[in-house]
């Protein structure tokens, strides 16, 4: 018996039978075609897999050395500069300005004349002063005598005690008059000494508000001038309060073994930092900020700081002899702590749990996780998973030596 398939043929509706044999050929080629696609299938796949699989190639990795060496523990914070010393000069009595010692933004001395306040209405005070106390001394004598006479003829019984105790009375009342007049003589001689007002302290001068021919008002509450004290000079910062133990710790060690914590601060754009020491620590915590004032005095001879100029500082803590540290970049983030991952030498990555110690600038101190010479990724470490192949594009030292 022989078995047929139809076909759509050509047009006209014709239709025509294929024998048993072509059609076992048609399913022969079928088959062949799904079997080709099925393998190109499973061969695309297996690049897949084999592509999404870190540890089939190697991962282009940055590393830097972990290395072992001395730190110095220090916070680094923004300062601003503040003179030690600042006087607002001004007049403690009116008249007119006769004379300017100085010239503005000049350097004064203690002691230095800045103005002259005209003279004439005070020593005209004095003189006055003086003339009635002499005056009234006389009259002192006088009534002493009178008291001294009165008092042998109360004696005798000459006079009544009536008189005896008026003439003692006038005596009294002569002395307290003296009294006043003297102290009224003071009073003139210190107005007269105000006119010539000298600078308080050594320092710069500021921006000269008067000149010469003005007349000034006793206790203006605008000043003459401003003198600031350059040398020595303060830079006052802050940090954040969880620094305060450790501050107050090293500071009283310090002071114990005779010497101040050491600070420095630059300018910006200048590489060479000026010497101080940690002088003063404030006694509240800004409620607002978190943070606790410091402030560090420098010697400023060079004048290199300048009020109200802001300066980086840095405060040294205490050195830890020996410290393993590794640079920032390498260190992780994760659920249970920080991280990093190690090259070992088989290149092959392993990640690590760390314990962080201080960090300061581009380092951190590693307590735990990490040994010295122990290479440790900076760069590319997206890309890694544990046991992953590494291939080390580039390994420095870990920079610096110091830690905050």
């Amino acid at each position: 018996m022989q078995c047929a398939c139809t076909w759509s043929g050509p047009p006209g509706g014709r239709s025509s039978a294929l024998p048993v044999s072509r059609r076992a050929q048609t399913l022969g080629l079928l088959l062949g075609l799904a079997s080709a696609c099925v393998l190109w299938l499973g061969g695309c796949a297996a690049e897949d897999k084999a592509a999404q699989n870190p540890a089939s190639q190697a991962v282009p990795v940055t590393v830097a050395i972990a290395v072992e060496k001395p730190v110095w523990v220090e916070l680094s914070a923004i300062g601003r500069v503040e003179p030690k010393e600042t006087v607002q000069v001004k007049a403690r009595v009116s008249g007119e300005i006769k004379s300017v010692g100085f010239e503005e933004g000049e350097e004064v001395k203690a002691g230095d004349v800045l103005f002259a306040i005209d003279r004439d209405p005070f020593e005209a005070a004095l003189n006055q002063a003086k003339a009635n106390l002499a005056r009234d001394e006389v009259n002192l004598e006088d009534a002493k005598t009178d008291q001294a006479r009165y008092e042998k003829l109360r004696r005798a019984a000459a006079i009544s005690e009536e008189g005896f105790l008026h003439a003692r009375d006038k005596a009294k009342a002569l002395e307290a008059t003296v009294k006043a007049d003297r102290a009224a003589l003071e009073a003139a001689t210190v107005q007269l000494n105000y006119c010539t007002i000298r600078s308080p302290i050594e320092g710069r001068t500021g921006d000269l508000l008067v000149r010469r021919g003005n007349v000034v008002k006793a206790d203006d509450p605008a000043p003459l001038v401003v003198i600031n004290r350059l040398a020595p000079i303060y830079v006052t910062f802050a940090v954040p309060e969880q620094e305060l133990p450790r501050i107050r710790r090293y500071h009283q060690e310090a002071q114990q073994a005779g010497h101040p914590l050491e600070a420095s601060a630059s300018a910006r754009g200048e590489n060479t930092p000026l010497a101080g020491s940690l002088t003063f620590i404030d006694n509240t915590v800004d409620p607002s900020t978190g943070t606790i004032n410091l402030k560090a005095t420098f010697p400023n001879q060079d004048r290199r700081l300048w009020p109200g100029q802001f300066v980086d500082v840095v405060l040294r803590l205490t050195r830890i002899p020996r410290a393993v540290v590794i640079p920032n970049e390498a260190i992780q983030a994760g659920q249970t702590g920080p991280s990093v991952f190690v090259a070992k030498p088989d290149d092959t990555a392993e990640l690590r749990e760390i314990v962080k110690g201080l960090r300061a600038g581009g380092e951190t101190i590693v307590e735990k996780g990490v040994s010295a010479g122990e290479r440790v990724v900076t760069d590319g470490q997206l890309r890694l998973a544990p046991g992953a192949r590494v291939e080390v594009k580039d390994s420095a030292q870990a920079p610096g030596g110091k830690a905050g």
